[in-house]
């Protein structure tokens, strides 16, 4: 029996590039808490890009995904140059290659259980050879031109792969955060629709044929590939042992021409059928410190999971919401008929907004950034409605934490005249109204200090002063 229990697990016990894929998935998602409550972790290590593909707004995402920081790079090339975002990708590229892919990458790794459901397989021919350029063409147009157009001639970043195709953005954020928001249901329209059609046909794709994201559409996949012959860290092989034989290249489920080249993801399975013993990982040195590298990734996931989850100033504003502002019939909370906890905002014009001093008066709170371009497109009529109203009305505009621009020279440019404020760690004030990561949204309080409206989308002149009649009554 002992036998045969060894003899199962050693021909099931997972592989020492699975077990860094599930540690790198564990790593990347490190914020448990997310799925619970519906909402995306906002600390200070959402400014840092992990390597592999991962959304941002994944409720257990901890990090940003660094297609989606590039792209809100180029699409603010004509305010600044995002030399961080370049430089990281640059780095994990010259490092690693399309390693990333293979061994550290979140999204491969659910392509390859996908892949292990018992059907019929499609394997690598011409064709598939054919559309594994097409990533480069996605590359090219949706994460480079399209960004870089809407920067430069409408002044709005907008992501295009993010926006219009990204499986992985519609899978881990809005699939992780629509049951805890429902509400967002009324508000889906024809771009979900489209997104959502090309996750579950990318889904299906990757039952019937291996990483089919990674091999036909992935643009971070692109990028990295274009490394691979630079890279310091992946397979490697001594041509003076190499016969030729190709069964390496047969073997691959990729679409290699040769090891090593733009599409190899650097897994290493080729080197079981090299009978010459010529292919290897190039990392004798990361083997000798194998052990102490093993410790020391134990310990930065605990201290990642412990310091997102509890320490972290964002993770207390989400369960403190204690405050002196609060009537003794009126529950404390962010929906309709409830009033919000008090908070005081430090502005980008240096001066302050506090909750309390406002009641008595009508106050709109407006959820927006510089890369929401429906935000930017609405702010001007929040402008123009304050200084109609400016004796019983206060405005305050809080820019979500996540800036890809000098959000204060963005606003002198517009000439945007009313308290606006960056959220933070320490002031919450996302977490307070329950601010959703799909901007823009409003919040409006009447005179007694009670929310009457909270959603996210757009809202018109009309409707902003619908709600000020709403909130007089």
């Amino acid at each position: 029996m002992a036998n045969e229990s060894m003899s199962w697990w050693e021909s099931h016990k997972p592989t020492k590039r699975r077990i860094i894929q599930l540690y790198s998935a564990l790593l990347y998602n490190a914020y448990v808490k997310g799925f619970a409550k519906g909402q995306i972790f906002t600390g200070k290590s959402k400014a840092v890009c992990v390597p592999g593909l991962n959304c941002y707004s994944c409720p257990r995402a901890a990090f940003a995904c660094p297609l989606g920081s590039l792209q809100n790079a180029l699409g603010s090339l004509n305010k600044n140059i995002g030399f961080y975002v370049f430089g990281i990708i640059l780095l994990y590229g010259m490092l690693l290659g399309r390693t990333i892919c293979g061994w550290l990458c979140p999204i491969g790794l659910i392509q390859e259980l996908i892949y292990k459901l018992p059907t019929p397989k499609l394997k690598k021919s011409r064709l598939t050879r054919f559309l594994s350029y097409l990533k480069y063409v996605i590359l090219i147009v949706f994460v480079i031109l399209v960004p870089i157009y809407y920067g430069i001639f409408r002044g709005i970043p907008v992501p295009g792969f993010c926006k219009y195709i990204c499986p992985a953005g519609t899978l881990e954020g809005a699939m992780g955060m629509l049951p805890k928001n429902p509400q967002w249901l009324s508000m889906l329209g024809l771009i979900f629709t489209q997104k959502f059609i090309i996750m579950v046909i990318v889904i299906l794709a990757c039952i019937f044929c291996y990483r089919s994201f990674c091999r036909f559409l992935c643009p971070l996949g692109a990028i990295y590939g274009l490394f691979n012959g630079l890279s310091i860290i992946g397979i490697k092989v001594d041509h003076g042992k190499c016969n030729n034989c190709g069964a390496c290249v047969r073997k691959c489920k990729m679409d290699v021409k040769r090891v090593g080249d733009h599409e190899c993801i650097h897994c290493g399975q080729c080197s079981a059928y090299c009978n010459q013993k010529a292919i290897s990982f190039s990392n004798s040195k990361l083997k000798k410190m194998e052990k102490p590298l093993i410790i020391l990734s134990v310990v930065l996931l605990i201290s990642l999971i412990v310091w997102t989850n509890i320490i972290s100033p964002s993770a207390k504003n989400e369960d403190n919401q204690e405050s002196e502002y609060i009537s003794a019939s009126v529950p404390i909370g962010y929906n309709v008929g409830e009033r919000l906890a008090d908070f005081e905002a430090t502005c980008i014009d240096g001066s302050t907004f506090k909750l309390s001093e406002n009641e008595g008066k009508i106050v709109y709170i407006n959820l927006w950034a510089t890369y929401c371009g429906p935000c930017v497109k609405e702010l001007p009529e929040f402008v123009a409605f304050y200084h109609e109203h400016e004796e019983d009305v206060a405005v305050l505009a809080v820019h979500a934490n996540l800036t890809t621009e000098d959000v204060n020279e963005y606003v002198s440019e517009k000439k945007w005249d009313i308290p606006i404020a960056i959220d933070d760690e320490n002031e919450g004030i996302f977490s307070i109204v329950n601010g959703s990561d799909a901007l823009p949204q409003t919040i409006v309080l009447n005179k007694k200090g009670e929310v009457i409206y909270n959603q996210v989308g757009s809202v018109s002149a009309e409707i902003i002063e619908n709600l000020y009649q709403q909130a007089k009554e």
